[in-house]
């Protein structure tokens, strides 16, 4: 049975900048019950006080990660070097058998100073290069079905501290602020103590000051 704290549970769920908001205690009470009313009201059927939606706000127990953001801080601050690689490609195929063997050519040929990701999933995989060894990739993958490739991006990397896979909320900040900024992110690719967003070009400035802002969280 719905009750009006599992109804404010859900909605903020939903919406975690609202959430965090509510929870650094910068958002008034008294204004969010009003504008909860309506849409508690409907999931529950019936006419409901903002009193009681406002002692549900106070009384709302935020996740984990919220509540130890003072560890969280930490980690951000420790972020290691940033690195920005631009005129890169991105090329995703489909999965087939003889895919390994298509990107085994790749291997052979690239250049070692040149960009070079690749990220298999169980329908289809990516390659981000450099520009300059677009035709390679062509060659080698003649024989495969390409489901798509875009050019002009550029790749940020972010060293991470070696304990970040203990803390939780750590990529929610980093996404998180992405999303404030408006910045549409094109691919990502994470290893253990590495993170890596792939933008167009023309965002690559933004996203930059996005991620070194994260020191200030």
């Amino acid at each position: 049975m719905k009750t009006i704290a599992s109804c404010v549970e859900e909605i903020l769920i939903t919406q975690p900048f609202l959430e965090e908001a509510l929870f650094r205690e910068i958002i008034n009470f008294s204004a969010l019950s009003e504008e909860l009313q309506e849409p508690i009201s409907k999931m529950l059927r019936k006419p409901v006080k903002t009193g009681a939606i406002m002692m549900a706000l106070r009384r709302y127990n935020p996740p984990r990660h919220l509540r130890q953001s003072q560890q969280l801080k930490l980690v951000l601050k420790e972020l290691g070097d940033i690195t920005v690689r631009s005129n890169l490609l991105d090329f995703t195929f489909q999965n087939s058998a003889t895919l390994i063997e298509s990107h085994a050519k790749v291997l052979e040929n690239l250049n070692p100073k040149a960009f070079y990701g690749f990220s298999r999933g169980i329908y289809e995989s990516n390659i981000v290069v450099s520009e300059s060894e677009k035709q390679i990739v062509i060659d080698s993958f003649k024989q495969e079905n390409m489901i798509g490739s875009q050019s002009n991006l550029s790749a940020i990397s972010i060293r991470l501290p070696e304990n970040n896979s203990k803390i939780s909320g750590l990529y929610y900040q980093i996404f998180k602020r992405f999303a404030w900024e408006n910045i549409s992110l094109y691919e990502v690719i994470s290893t253990t103590n590495e993170f890596t967003v792939l933008v167009e070009n023309h965002l690559v400035d933004k996203a930059f000051s996005a991620i070194k802002s994260l020191n200030s969280f």
